[in-house]
């Protein structure tokens, strides 16, 4: 697919889209409670959708309601097969579940997802007395358990999403677990693990982010769960607003667990005219100057902030970014390549992008290499081109936030989607 976008002044108000993130723990959580579960503002993401098969293929049932999803949950293994798609916490989070079987279950992905590193699962499964073969660190996993209660060691240095899997998983078990965490990222995405299990009666001990003890023998409840909005595709809109016009969304926490809520405190740092309410977020276009920050624990903010750091006055820094070789794209390297055909001067470096700004945007043709976020990244860039941007690929964004390109038209965005 690819979408036209032609120079536009955005205004309006939004919704904030649900939380991806949110409600693949959600789903997992409900298919491990006995009972019937509620998720109030579900999100059927290509993320999502992939959670809710194999949490069906794990034995869940699901009838979807305007406004709600309603599981019916009990873990019972109904095939031997699970797809993730291409979500990377899809695959983590259900791999330590799926070792709760006493039997083979293969886990495969598609698109990028089967060049992502996986081996931290094997390296930790096996030495809880689990089965596993893979493709040397790589897709597919094939699991055979029951997983183990004990101590378990975690290398957290890439992604925190195994993490959530087995303190999802080892709750059930018949005896207490301790999880030894070594250089642990996106810390605040445990926080979150932590509250779901919270809301279905499950309790962790989380000393420092670097042992966790589990207790064993908790019983999921099941209930009624509210997925929470989505700070990785508010962060886009928000800088839409600083960059271009007079953006609100609303149904947006800032007391959320995720990570992406940093996007606040930089707009601050960058100058942006911005109104924070109860449940709601305005931000208007204005004079923008140059930001420094750490996004160690919120890699996923790169492309929004590389679009920002455009229009902000000098040399903009963001640190934290090795992680970001091994997302949907080498995110780096591919906004580097993508902003610089619209006239943006970026430098992508070991462990840090360089932007200065502010640059003049051309029109031009560009590319989202399959990646959900650098394809909204480059919408919002295209709204404040001299010339029409055509974004090939653009169909990437239903990995996370299907409804961007429509939230984008009721702001008033000049946008044609052609095949």
């Amino acid at each position: 697919m690819k979408v036209k976008i032609e120079a536009s002044v955005p205004e309006g108000i939004l919704s904030a889209p649900p939380s991806k993130s949110a409600m693949q723990r959600a789903v997992a959580g409900a298919l491990l409670a006995h009972g019937t579960t509620e998720l109030i503002n579900p999100s059927y993401c290509n993320d999502a959708l992939a959670s809710i098969n194999m949490a069906g293929r794990l034995g869940a049932g699901f009838k979807k309601e305007p406004g709600r999803l309603i599981i019916k949950g009990g873990y019972n293994p109904l095939h031997k097969s699970l797809n993730s798609g291409e979500s990377g916490l899809g695959v983590r989070l259900f791999s330590a579940i799926a070792a709760l079987h006493n039997d083979w279950i293969e886990i495969n992905g598609s698109g990028s997802l089967i060049n992502r590193p996986l081996h931290m699962i094997p390296q930790t499964l096996e030495t809880m007395g689990v089965e596993i073969k893979s493709a040397g660190g790589y897709l597919p996993l094939k699991i055979k358990g029951p997983i183990k209660p004990g101590i378990s060691f975690v290398d957290g240095s890439l992604s925190s999403q195994f993490l959530t899997g087995l303190l999802m998983a080892l709750p059930v078990l018949d005896s207490d677990s301790k999880i030894i965490v070594r250089d642990l990222k996106s810390k605040p995405y445990i926080d979150l693990t932590i509250k779901i299990l919270s809301q279905y009666g499950i309790s962790v001990n989380n000393m420092d982010y670097s042992v966790f003890r589990v207790p064993g023998k908790q019983v999921y409840q099941p209930g009624s769960i509210k997925i929470e909005s989505d700070w990785s595709g508010t962060a886009f809109l928000l800088v839409l607003g600083a960059v271009a016009g007079d953006i609100t969304v609303r149904d947006i926490s800032v007391d959320s667990y995720q990570s992406d809520r940093h996007i606040i405190n930089i707009l601050r740092e960058a100058g942006a005219s911005m109104e924070i309410l109860a449940n709601e977020i305005r931000v208007r276009k204005s004079a923008l100057k140059a930001f420094e920050t750490d996004i160690s624990d919120c890699p996923d903010l790169a492309p929004p902030l590389s679009v920002l750091a455009s229009f902000c006055k000098g040399k903009s820094i963001i640190h934290g970014t090795e992680r970001l070789k091994v997302k949907e794209s080498n995110r780096g390297k591919v906004l580097m390549s993508e902003l610089s055909k619209l006239g943006v001067k970026i430098r992508n470096l070991q462990d840090r992008i360089e932007v200065e700004g502010p640059s003049v945007i051309n029109g031009g043709y560009v590319d989202s290499y399959d990646d959900h976020r650098i394809s909204m990244a480059l919408a919002v860039m295209a709204v404040a081109a001299s010339g029409e941007v055509v974004i090939n690929r653009a169909e990437s964004v239903n990995k996370s936030y299907p409804s961007f390109f429509s939230d984008l038209k009721r702001t008033g965005i000049k946008l044609i989607i052609s095949e």
